[in-house]
């Protein structure tokens, strides 16, 4: 799909869009493009994610709008909902691992893999079924959510889902089914949102976090590994939760030589609409490590990853 528009976004400051509500950010660098993905949101009284919608940019202030590449309604065992999703490149690959509402079926979430030739599709159902279905062992119908996935150094894909409960599995070569039975991990607070990525010999982890009672929203924590299967180490809260919005959700990547955090908020207005935690926009910080290779604690800002002046 080509490219259709420039979004409208105020150069370098946050939140990054101002032409859709924007959710669930996953960002892939792609040579000199940095692509990010996200839910459209659209919701009054409750979620209501249709599509996914796509962006880019070669500088991190200039973003172009790639529009509404897929709908979860493009996977024929699906009855709709664009949850968190993830994209991967592997041997010239896209591949989009999703969350959506199986139909009637297998009530509940489900994840679905969809695959590309180029990061902005067209895609395609890799395999006509859900590569996880819901796990009625648990006491919700959305256990089975928020995909990511990671290429370990040996080129061996792996893949964490899950709320409440965290799951790993390897994935086979062809990156559309599972290689073995999922194994649950424990992690401290963990809710929802895992993010894998590397940097040097350390795996990291980043998740939505939640303490109860005395924590009312989610923040973003993270662990370490010397691999993906672990041992994980619990280093703490890396930022707190986001302005108007129950939910938060990161995503991390290198970018030319530099590394950004992404996530959501409920701040901005569109169309008249005030943001809130159903219409939710994505924004953007510097991420910096410290000597250990430690993420240092992030402050979510306006200003944002951005120099000039916001507007």
């Amino acid at each position: 799909m080509a490219a259709t528009a420039q979004a409208e976004a105020a150069t370098g400051c946050n939140p990054l869009f101002r032409n859709r509500f924007t959710a669930d950010p996953a960002p892939l660098a792609v040579g000199d493009r940095l692509y990010l993905y996200a839910g459209h949101d659209e919701g009054d009284e409750g979620f209501r994610i249709d599509e996914w919608v796509a962006y880019s940019t070669t500088d991190m202030k200039e973003w172009t709008d790639h529009g509404a590449f897929m709908k979860p309604t493009e996977f024929v065992w699906a009855g709709g909902e664009a949850w968190a999703a993830e994209m991967v490149e592997k041997d010239g690959k896209f591949y989009f691992y999703v969350t959506v509402e199986h139909d009637d079926t297998h009530p509940g979430k489900a994840i679905g893999v969809a695959v590309g030739d180029s990061p902005t599709g067209p895609f395609t159902d890799a395999r006509g079924s859900a590569l996880v279905l819901d796990n009625k062992d648990t006491w919700r119908a959305w256990s089975d959510i928020d995909p990511t996935v990671i290429v370990d150094d040996e080129g061996t894909a792996w893949m964490m889902w899950g709320n409440s409960n965290l799951y790993l599995a390897r994935l086979k070569p062809n990156m559309i089914e599972l290689d073995g039975e999922p194994r649950e991990l424990q992690l401290t607070n963990y809710l929802e949102g895992p993010w894998l990525h590397k940097r040097g010999d350390l795996y990291y982890l980043t998740y939505a976090s939640i303490k109860e009672p005395e924590q009312t929203a989610e923040r973003i924590s993270y662990a370490t590994a010397p691999s993906v299967e672990g041992p994980w180490t619990y280093r703490g809260e890396l930022t707190g939760s986001a302005e108007n919005s129950f939910t938060i959700h990161a995503g991390i990547e290198e970018f030319k030589g530099n590394w950004y955090f992404f996530y959501h908020n409920g701040v901005q207005a569109i169309g008249g609409r005030e943001g809130s935690e159903y219409r939710r926009s994505v924004a953007v910080e510097p991420l910096h490590y410290n000597a250990a290779g430690l993420i240092k604690p992030i402050v979510q800002t306006r200003q944002g990853a951005g120099s000039a002046p916001c507007r």
